[in-house]
């Protein structure tokens, strides 16, 4: 963009695209402000013997224009887009590979590699269990098939229930825990990076800022990635961008949009066993990371969202988004690069003490 000396923005690129344009300056306009800035006075005779010079050639004045920017949802979707295109082809992949769940964060993942990459160049797995739901399966199905990439079916039950024979032997386990669920992540997580190991292919990480923030993802599981498009998006954006993608094409299957969000790693799991809802859990992490704001003044912030819960209610959930914050920071710290789009992403922007 160029600036005029009043603070006006004369000319401005496109958003996220290769751009080429000439502006031509009003240099009388800024000689004249220069003069009447008694800041400037010391530069000022520079400026002027620059700008005095006559050129000989008589060249059109070009007016600034200020090209249309996208907005909101379009705007971070074409952000996304470029951060994954010139990750993805500056260091040299060949294809791109993702685990394909049936899920919001997975389709988003998806509609992202193919706008920024092409069909050609994506391919996805699905890798059920038997808590794997068989809507999920139709879901990817379509979704692969509305997108025109490749879907590989890869069923790793017989795998989990390996590991767990043969660590049985030493270790005596039967009963059904976390670890049982985190493998399940770290099987698939395998995969991907095989394919990637054999192939050359960029395996892409489908968790989102909430599931990084809170630690609700498997480290060396669904969190890994050689790149995380949506690293710093938000669960509830999550759903505002794959809407915007389907306004462009109704390509993600409107079942996903309405199941409640669940890692399905075990029998009638949900993501809101564990966490609050969305829409109150975004509130308190964008609250508490980029704004940082106290426990006190995110409970008074909810308070005015939320109606039916007293304040000691409201402040324990705080309290506990809050510890798992914290709690989860050595995650984050081996977490894959992704796109900045929010004032304070994890990386760089977020620099805290494990």
């Amino acid at each position: 963009m160029v600036i005029d000396p009043e603070g006006e923005i004369l000319f401005q690129s496109k958003a996220f695209e290769e751009d080429i344009s000439t502006v031509s300056l009003d240099l009388n306009k800024i000689k004249r402000l220069r003069l009447i800035d008694t800041r400037l006075r010391e530069e000022t005779q520079k400026i002027i013997e620059i700008i005095s010079i006559k050129d000989k050639r008589k060249l059109p004045f070009i007016l600034p224009k200020i090209k249309e920017t996208p907005l909101n949802e379009a705007e971070i979707y074409q952000a996304l887009i470029t951060g994954l295109r010139d990750y993805f082809h500056k260091n040299g992949f060949k294809k791109a590979i993702l685990g394909l769940s049936g899920g919001i964060d997975s389709s988003l993942v998806a509609c992202l590699a193919v706008d920024a990459l092409g069909k050609d160049k994506v391919i996805a797995l699905f890798m059920p269990t038997e808590f794997t739901l068989q809507e999920s399966f139709e879901d990817a199905r379509i979704l692969a098939k509305n997108l025109g990439i490749k879907l590989i079916e890869v069923p790793i039950q017989k795998i989990f229930e390996t590991y767990r024979e043969e660590i049985a032997k030493y270790l005596g386990f039967e009963n059904f825990t976390v670890a049982e669920e985190n493998l399940q992540a770290r099987i698939r997580a395998n995969l991907l990076f095989y394919m990637s190991n054999r192939k050359g292919y960029l395996v892409l990480s489908t968790s989102n800022k909430s599931e990084l923030a809170v630690g609700y993802t498997t480290i060396y599981g669904d969190m890994s990635g050689g790149f995380a498009p949506i690293k710093d998006v938000y669960k509830t954006l999550v759903y505002k961008l794959a809407r915007y993608r389907n306004t462009l094409k109704p390509d993600i299957p409107e079942r996903v949009f309405k199941k409640a969000p669940s890692a399905e790693l075990r029998p009638g799991q949900t993501d809101q066993d564990t966490l609050p809802p969305y829409e109150v859990l975004d509130i308190i992490l964008k609250s508490y990371i980029e704004e940082g704001l106290s426990t006190q003044e995110i409970v008074e912030k909810l308070g005015k969202e939320i109606k039916k819960l007293s304040y000691d209610e409201l402040a324990s959930i705080v309290e506990k988004v809050i510890f798992m914050i914290k709690k989860a920071e050595y995650k984050r710290k081996q977490a894959p690069i992704g796109t900045k789009i929010t004032k304070r992403a994890f990386g760089k922007d977020w620099c805290m003490p494990i």
